[in-house]
């Protein structure tokens, strides 16, 4: 039997520069720009197929948009690529897949804290360059018109850490990024820093006495808040899986405790709260305010660690896959410590949440963006814009197809418009992609540029405007 959302996770080795595509609709004449998007592109190293949807090698892809579409696509030359390219092996611990290495060297970078520089998550702008980035103590740059990987930058320079998380926030009061490094040992702490040019400063640090496991954060103009759930590694496991041969995703469990919420004050670098609440599992936040005495937080949250186990590729792939469902979901955080209080926003299996980034971050909003299945589908089966907090929404779904990660792209003032959503959407019946542009109010489309070929399913992305070139979202 076919099952359609299975070509989202399968290899793509095309690459093509500066192709102009065909367009299909009529483009804003504001939209000028570029949108750059990272996720994977290669999915076997040698004869292995690779064991998690984190696994994959990096594959970026970008829009030049100005008056038509060019499209270009690249592998990024990481050490991890040119490992697998040259030898046909799995040259550091992936998340889902052991080294291709001997135990002697496996411990050693177990010991060493060699981490992989594939970067799969996303991209930022770095020190004025355009970088690939995820989990890890590097960024690739790449060259903004052809996507080749031109070097790297040393993200702990700075810090006592071990690696930085892949999605640093802009700071539109401060203008610079802030982000959060991790160092592990007897203790696990988080740092949160601010990155001004090359000038890299801490602000405040956590301690743990587990590791759990941050991928994003919230942020106001005075608080930044960790979800520090109880699902993470147990070191001792990781360390030992270097012998084992086991991986990141096997040493993932569930701690002994409750959840909470740590706010941590970026004026005085204290923490000023920990909030204590169910138990939650958190990828992507979709925006942080404050409300009197409160801080209001709004995410997409999970019932437990099965959101980071099941994203097996085998899993992925089957006919009927096992999906974590994530619920949009608002918390309140009172600034006293006391206990958070949740509710849900709007259920279902959804990921990617995205606000008018940064022009309403940290402030009270009354929209999101998000990808989202009608049922426990592999892959996000429509785009949706949420009202919040009442949940009602107006969506976007064309059958066969799978959207990615909605981007909004704010219209000038001038404009008779509000804005645009963008995505990469995968097309199972033509086994192809295309570029999407939506009307950001009412959902309709009002663009489609086909690709030359099918791209696997996304991660995140960027859209840098011509005349402001600041991130698009967290």
């Amino acid at each position: 039997m076919t099952v359609p959302h299975r070509c989202g996770f399968e290899t793509q080795r095309e690459e093509v520069t500066s192709e102009r595509l065909p367009v299909e609709g009529d483009l804003p004449a504001w939209l000028t720009g570029r949108y750059v998007g990272n996720g994977p592109g290669q999915f076997e190293v040698g004869s292995r197929t690779l064991g998690h949807w984190f696994d994959p090698l990096a594959m970026v892809r970008g829009f030049a948009i100005d008056d038509g579409v060019t499209y270009t696509n690249r592998f990024v030359r990481s050490r991890d690529y040119e490992f697998a390219r040259e030898r046909g092996q799995v040259r550091t611990q992936f998340p889902g897949t052991a080294p291709d290495r001997p135990v002697w060297t496996r411990v050693r970078q177990a010991l060493t804290g060699v981490f992989p520089d594939n970067p799969v998550i996303g991209v930022a702008r770095i020190d004025g360059a355009l970088a690939a980035i995820t989990e890890s103590p590097v960024a690739l740059t790449l060259d903004p018109q052809t996507l080749e990987t031109t070097g790297r930058i040393d993200l702990t320079a700075g810090l006592d850490a071990d690696l930085t998380l892949g999605h640093p926030h802009y700071d539109p009061w401060r203008e610079c990024l802030v982000n959060l490094g991790i160092s592990y040992g007897r203790e696990t702490t988080y740092t949160l820093f601010r990155r001004d040019g090359e000038s890299v400063a801490p602000t405040a640090t956590v301690d743990f006495d587990d590791a759990p496991y941050v991928h994003s954060f919230a942020l106001t103009e005075r608080y930044a808040v960790l979800p520090a759930m109880p699902f993470g590694l147990d070191p001792t496991a990781l360390l030992l899986g270097a012998i084992t041969g086991t991986t990141f995703v096997d040493a993932f469990e569930r701690f002994d405790r409750p959840g909470e919420f740590v706010v941590v004050d970026r004026e005085t670098g204290e923490v000023a709260a920990r909030n204590r609440v169910d138990p939650l599992f958190v990828y992507h936040h979709a925006n942080a305010f404050p409300d009197g005495d409160e801080l209001v937080v709004d995410l997409v949250g999970y019932r437990d660690q099965r959101a980071v186990t099941d994203l097996t590729l085998a899993n992925l792939r089957s006919e009927h896959p096992t999906i974590p469902r994530g619920d949009l979901q608002r918390y309140r955080l009172p600034l006293d410590g006391g206990r958070a209080t949740g509710e849900t926003v709007r259920e279902g299996h959804m990921e990617f949440p995205v606000v008018d980034y940064p022009a309403r971050l940290g402030e009270s909003y009354d929209r999101c963006y998000v990808a989202e299945a009608d049922g426990p589908s592999a892959l996000p089966t429509r785009l949706a814009r949420v009202s919040v907090p009442d949940g009602e929404a107006v969506t976007w779904h064309e059958p066969g197809t799978f959207p990615g990660e909605p981007i909004f792209v704010r219209a000038p003032e001038d404009a008779d418009a509000e804005g645009v959503v963008l995505s990469v959407v995968l097309d199972a019946e033509t086994d192809g992609s295309f570029l999407l542009v939506l009307d950001a109010t009412t959902m309709d489309e009002l663009v489609r540029a086909p690709l030359p070929h099918r791209l696997p399913y996304g991660f995140h992305g960027q859209f840098y405007a011509t005349d402001d070139p600041v991130r698009s979202m967290a």
